[in-house]
């Protein structure tokens, strides 16, 4: 009994030592990941889209944005989920949308319920994408507007731009790779490596 009080007792103080560990190096990567990610997609919005009243900066890309920079290595902040999540969900919004628009105590249910179902069938969940549901059926302006053309922009392009920014960032050091069990990643590495040849290996 007292081995497992034991064990117990040093299993939580190594787990609450490394939830209350501070990184600088990685946090440093984290903040400018999410500072580009973030920032071109609202440079776009800023001097780009004025005109045409396109809305291309939507609150779930911030949540986003903690999952692919600052948690890189969660299954849910991978490539195939944050597309996948974001783009099957503003399918499902606009949907929900169209066929009851002016019923939000059941249109807001539906849309969130019926996207979390569809990313887990589909294996994409990813949670900011239940937010994009819920904006293409609560929002007001410009959005509700643009019907199907939503999933494309600002959904889709928005999460290629995010996804872009986090392969430059999220691989820009050795202690840091992503996505996690890629083997893209994992020839680059190792075709880096093979260009450095130790200098003793080298015949003279």
């Amino acid at each position: 009994m007292k081995k497992t009080i034991k064990r117990t007792f040093r299993v939580s103080k190594y787990v609450i030592y490394k939830e209350t560990l501070v990184d600088y190096k990685e946090h440093f990567w984290s903040f400018l990941g999410a500072f580009f990610g973030i920032g071109i997609i609202a440079f776009i919005q800023s001097h780009s889209l004025t005109e045409t009243e396109n809305i291309f900066l939507i609150g779930s890309f911030g949540a986003s944005s903690v999952l692919i920079y600052g948690a890189i290595q969660s299954p849910l902040a991978q490539p195939r989920n944050l597309i996948g999540g974001h783009v099957l969900s503003a399918i499902v919004g606009v949907t929900v949308y169209k066929i009851v628009p002016d019923i939000i105590w059941l249109s807001a249910p539906l849309a969130v319920a019926f996207s979390i179902v569809l990313m887990q069938y589909t294996k994409t969940l990813h949670p900011p994408g239940g937010a994009t549901a819920l904006i293409a059926v609560s929002s007001t302006g410009k959005i509700p507007d643009l019907g199907y053309w939503y999933v494309i922009s600002p959904v889709l392009s928005g999460c290629i731009i995010l996804l872009l920014v986090a392969l430059f960032f999220n691989n820009i050091t050795p202690n840091r790779s992503y996505p996690s069990h890629s083997r893209f990643i994992r020839l680059l590495r190792k075709k880096h490596a093979h260009g450095h040849v130790h200098p003793n290996k080298i015949k003279k």
